[in-house]
């Protein structure tokens, strides 16, 4: 299956997925250019960028089994791989950034809405009841399986 058809296939985990890949990219770039703030704004880059690492490994399976990591962060990781479950961490995720408003406005409040997108898409995959699907071009079964 490739992208255009996976994103047709008006799978919303699917589309929660490709959101939680923009917001690996958005996490790590507004994390880095927001650090250098004399504020304690820092501590929200900061956690926007362990944020992005952690939804890099939940959004890409491939690299739990490339990357060399513990049996506990594997174990944290797996616990996301129901729709509901995906939604809740995005949605814990987003509101820490959201509450980067706090300190300051700053570009973290791209993070905050994309990550409470992603949230919601899960979320509605969710409700209506749709099996949550991984994208075979991020590292799904198919890519996986190949590795092993």
């Amino acid at each position: 299956m490739t992208i255009s058809e996976e994103l047709r296939s008006r799978n919303f985990s699917i589309y929660g997925q490709w959101t939680g890949v923009l917001c690996v990219i958005l996490c790590f770039a507004l994390g880095i250019a927001n650090i250098f703030h004399f504020h304690w704004v820092i501590l929200f880059s900061v956690f926007c960028l362990v944020s992005c690492f952690i939804v890099l490994f939940i959004e890409i399976p491939l690299l739990l089994r490339i990357c060399p990591t513990s049996p506990g962060f594997d174990a944290f990781i797996r616990r996301f791989e129901t729709n509901y479950m995906r939604a809740a961490i995005y949605l814990a995720l987003s509101i820490i950034q959201w509450l980067s408003l706090i300190a300051a406005t700053t570009s973290l409040v791209a993070c905050a809405v994309f990550l409470l997108l992603a949230a919601i898409f899960y979320a509605l995959a969710g409700v209506r009841g749709q099996a949550f699907v991984n994208s075979k071009t991020l590292g799904g079964q198919g890519v996986a399986q190949m590795i092993v």
